[in-house]
């Protein structure tokens, strides 16, 4: 698991290089994706466990950027949902290994109401990406630790490169401006490569405070709530130790009870400077922190660099590279990785291999 957490820079970079060319979208990979897609205003994402998450991701690129309506399924219950809850909608499938039963089932339900389908995975020659009317694959390389980390971060780098292509061939954005965007793109594995061992050493020697932890509460809004999500997910099957990723507006809507220093909070406090919602957003966050001080409640924070306003509030602060709002979940999460890996070193979990999972699930 470690070390494909530090391979996550090559594996982007290698998706990178397959999408793009010259610092732009490259055209060829993408053209089956738009005709299974475009001529929809509605689209559904099927997956299940990280890939779910990197859904929920997904659904606010597709809508934000490309103008999409997009409804995010659990794939193992996409065949039990009735046919009428969406009109003629796209669907995109999303799987590490393709193979996923429920998912699989999804798509193959997709397929026979005649729906256009599309499958991001990390195996260009899985059943999924076989069988789907496009493909969209993610240039990872094989992942052998049951925790996804290069897979998940890899399906969110395909789906903010899949909202640029759609969103310009729909005219919701000009060719300067997607180059722009992709060129930002571009800059992520060298962040992330920089800030990796900094992050190992860090998260290294902060993870031994929560160590007794009983359970975490993970906290994100917007776009970062899925990150949330997955952080949770992360530490759940990797240390065993039990985790909810919640919206952070939801907080003081019942959860806030749990919280105590036996219960600690990993908050995301990231933002773009660039974007007013990220900004609004992001104060809601500062004055939540604030409130949380004064509760005493224990708190590890995602911040970014140079915030000097989020760590007079927490107990810890992990600094995360400055970059636009739909590619700060791609950075976010690496820490979070890093956290429930080494966590579950000092509780002795076999990381690579939990209890009761398996890479694929390939029975339901």
């Amino acid at each position: 698991m470690l070390r494909e957490i530090f391979e996550q820079p090559q594996a982007l970079s290698d998706t990178l290089d397959y999408y793009t060319q010259a610092g732009k979208l490259a055209r060829e990979p993408m053209v089956a994706a738009h005709n299974a897609l475009l001529g929809h205003e509605r689209i559904v994402v099927a997956a299940s466990g990280s890939s779910r998450h990197a859904g929920l991701v997904g659904e606010i690129m597709l809508e934000d950027i490309a103008g999409f309506a997009v409804d995010v399924e659990y794939a193992s219950e996409y065949c039990y949902r009735s046919t009428h809850t969406l009109q003629n909608p796209a669907v995109i499938v999303i799987s590490q290994s393709g193979e996923t039963a429920d998912t699989l089932a999804a798509l193959r339900e997709a397929n026979s109401r005649g729906l256009q389908t599309a499958a991001i995975t990390n195996r260009a020659n899985s059943a999924m990406a076989v069988e789907a009317r496009a493909s969209l694959p993610v240039c990872a390389g094989t992942e052998k630790a049951i925790p996804a980390t290069k897979s998940f971060t890899g399906q969110l780098l395909v789906l903010y490169l899949l909202s640029l292509s759609l969103a310009h061939q729909r005219g919701r954005m000009t060719r300067n401006v997607s180059e722009s965007l992709c060129e930002q793109a571009r800059q992520l594995p060298g962040l992330i490569e920089k800030a990796l061992p900094l992050w190992e050493e860090q998260v290294k020697q902060l993870a031994p405070s929560y160590r007794g932890a009983n359970a975490f509460l993970f906290l994100g809004r917007g776009i970062h709530y899925a990150i949330a999500r997955e952080g949770a997910l992360k530490m759940k099957e990797s240390s065993y130790i039990h985790a909810e990723g919640y919206p952070a507006g939801e907080l003081k809507h019942g959860p806030n009870a749990l919280v105590s220093p036996e219960t600690p909070l990993v908050v995301i406090a990231t933002y773009d400077p660039s974007d007013r919602d990220s900004v609004l957003r992001h104060s809601k966050v500062v004055q939540l922190l604030k409130d949380l001080h004064r509760q005493g409640a224990v708190v590890l924070a995602l911040a970014n660099e140079g915030d000097h306003e989020v760590p007079k509030y927490t107990q810890h602060c992990v600094p995360v590279p400055k970059c636009g709002e739909y590619l700060l979940p791609i950075c976010e999460v690496v820490p979070l990785q890093m956290l429930a890996y080494q966590i579950a070193i000092l509780n002795g979990r076999d990381v690579d291999r939990p209890r009761n999972l398996v890479k694929a699930v390939v029975l339901e």
